[in-house]
């Protein structure tokens, strides 16, 4: 049996996966929750405000999201919750129609690393942002059945419980009607859906398919959630719950909170709202520019900043324990996880597992260690990223999950609420 825990938050957080199909999605939810909670949003075009408060930026798929507190100087070193905003998924190629044998069908082209099989005969919608001609963007949520990736019948391959195997081109284009494939159908069907007069005030889009199943509790005390996108809005719902928290509690003086979303982690993070981009850097430069201070006050506020990358993690697997290192076992239910690679996959070191269980102490959070087995190697984070690019100290951790790159994961009901608390006090550390 879960210990009591405060269900709202994993209630809020059901209904923040199941409105932010895509990274553009999420962004702008996230920002509603930071405006709602005092924050005002800044155009990277406009001369930046210094003063106390809460602002943000907004760019694409990311969020820079950060609360001066009264009495911060232009030097006061940050503490950044860092995240991403996308997941795997099938995106929608550039001539998206087309079909085969009496089937219309759309395009897509594979996103990060998604477990093919999740998508195979699942319910799909479609989501994303329009680019409308003369500037500005839309975004449309299809929420219904509209795509299903059909599998091949078991009669047509009597080996397929010996190993599915899937061609990347072929066996995954979705099915979306009957007849000829018609050119702009789907841009005509979006333009409708998206409230716009026709399909020419669309000049470009980033649109990808998503799961309709809602989240939903699993269990016969509600124990587990299962839902599309934990990896990683976990996270990045924690990060703008604790930053919505830190400012109603007024912050402290000696730092300033920071929560940073990125897209593109999943394929590596190089592009201007990404980790491995500029957005970080400018907006904590500008904010110590906007408050009076050099570059010698910049500087010193990096060098006494630091940095929570948070992204989901490995539970270990009932079915398959000996994945798992033998002494790390990491439970659902147990809390976040701190990640340990000493070859740089996580940035975290005995320093940063020092700041991290100081948060979990202070907040009452139990946490766990994590590390791979030295023959199946760990994947990545932004933490890496964020410390080389920036010079700032970073550990890794992240709430255990099952079914990681499924198009459907799974946690502990109770590792959400465990993670916001954690984030929340090392935002904001006790004096």
């Amino acid at each position: 049996m879960t210990a009591p825990f405060d269900r709202r938050h994993t209630d809020d957080l059901m209904a923040f996966l199941a409105q932010s199909p895509s990274p553009y999605h999420a962004v702008a939810n996230a920002a509603a929750r930071l405006a709602d909670a005092g924050f005002t949003r800044l155009a990277e075009t406009d001369a930046w405000d210094g003063g106390p408060g809460g602002r943000y930026v907004v760019r694409g798929g990311a969020l820079i999201a950060w609360y001066v507190p009264e009495g911060a100087g232009p030097a006061t070193p940050f503490r950044v919750v860092g995240a991403h905003t996308d997941s795997p998924n099938l995106r929608l190629k550039p001539t998206p129609e087309t079909g085969r044998h009496g089937w219309k069908q759309l395009a897509v082209e594979l996103y990060g690393g998604p477990l093919l099989n999740s998508w195979l005969d699942r319910d799909l919608g479609v989501s994303g942002r329009l680019a409308l001609r003369g500037g500005g963007t839309a975004l449309v949520h299809v929420d219904r059945p509209l795509l299903r990736v059909p599998q091949l019948a078991i009669h047509l391959d009597r080996s397929v419980n010996d190993g599915l195997t899937l061609n990347r081109q072929e066996h995954t284009m979705p099915v979306w009607g009957l007849g000829a494939p018609r050119e702009h159908e789907l841009l005509d069907f979006l333009a409708e859906e998206a409230g716009l007069g026709s399909a020419g005030e669309i000049a470009g889009w980033d649109l990808m398919a998503h799961s309709v199943e809602p989240p939903a509790y699993l269990g016969k005390d509600r124990e587990l959630l299962a839902a599309p996108r934990l990896d990683n809005l976990l996270s990045v719902h924690a990060a703008t719950a604790a930053l919505a928290d830190t400012a109603r509690r007024g912050g402290t003086p000696h730092h300033i909170p920071v929560v940073a979303a990125f897209d593109h982690e999943e394929n590596g993070s190089e592009s201007d709202t990404g980790a491995g981009g500029p957005l970080l850097r400018v907006a904590l430069e500008r904010d110590v520019y906007a408050r009076g201070g050099t570059a010698e006050d910049r500087a010193r506020a990096v060098a006494g900043s630091f940095c929570l990358s948070s992204d989901t993690g490995h539970a270990v697997h009932p079915n398959y324990g000996e994945r798992h290192d033998p002494d790390h076992r990491p439970v659902a239910g147990g809390g976040p996880l701190l990640k340990v690679n000493v070859n740089q996959r996580y940035a975290t070191d005995g320093v940063g597992r020092a700041v991290f269980t100081a948060a979990c102490e202070q907040a009452d959070v139990p946490w766990q260690p994590f590390v791979s087995r030295n023959d199946i190697p760990c994947g990545t984070t932004i933490g890496p990223i964020t410390s080389a690019r920036h010079g700032i100290a970073t550990v890794d951790v992240g709430a255990p999950i099952l079914s990681m790159h499924s198009a459907r994961e799974l946690c502990a009901a109770v590792d959400p609420y465990l993670l916001a608390n954690a984030m929340a006090a090392f935002l904001r550390p006790a004096e």
